[in-house]
């Protein structure tokens, strides 16, 4: 029984080490930022969603429309992110997790009367939708 209950105690510590270890790793990087014009494409991985033509159905936002990016930063920031890039058609923030620090990008790119999303965790496999809940956050803080 004394030795199960040591088993059970280093696996719980190998995960909160690894999941300490990841969160220090997402803090390091930047967003991919726009590749030919548009917002990366999202990985294999289903941490990511987009509104950019071509992404699958699975990862798929719907652009915001009737708004400016002023206010997408003004929700980006009233939401908790940080601003790192910001152009003017071109913003990029990041939000971090509060208990290991995980970091993930957040994109915005306007496309004439249409601003294009992206959201995406920098390490791991699977975000528990956190990225597509942020961007409907987003969404609804704008339509207020």
């Amino acid at each position: 029984m004394k030795t199960a209950l040591y088993i059970i105690l280093a696996l719980i510590g190998f995960v909160l080490i690894s999941f300490f270890i990841l969160g220090k790793k997402s803090q390091s990087g930047s967003a991919p930022g726009l590749v030919g014009g548009q917002l990366a494409a999202c990985s294999s991985k289903p941490n990511c969603v987009s509104s950019e033509a071509g992404t699958p159905d699975k990862k798929s936002v719907a652009p915001i429309e009737g708004a400016s990016l002023d206010q997408v930063a003004a929700a980006i920031t009233a939401a908790g992110g940080q601003i790192t890039t910001s152009t003017s058609d071109y913003i990029s923030a990041t939000f971090t997790s509060s208990i290991f620090k995980f970091v993930d990008d957040f994109e915005a790119r306007l496309d004439g009367d249409k601003i294009h999303i992206r959201s995406a965790s920098r390490v791991g496999y699977s975000d528990r939708g956190v990225n597509r809940a942020r961007v409907e956050a987003i969404r609804a803080a704008i339509s207020k």
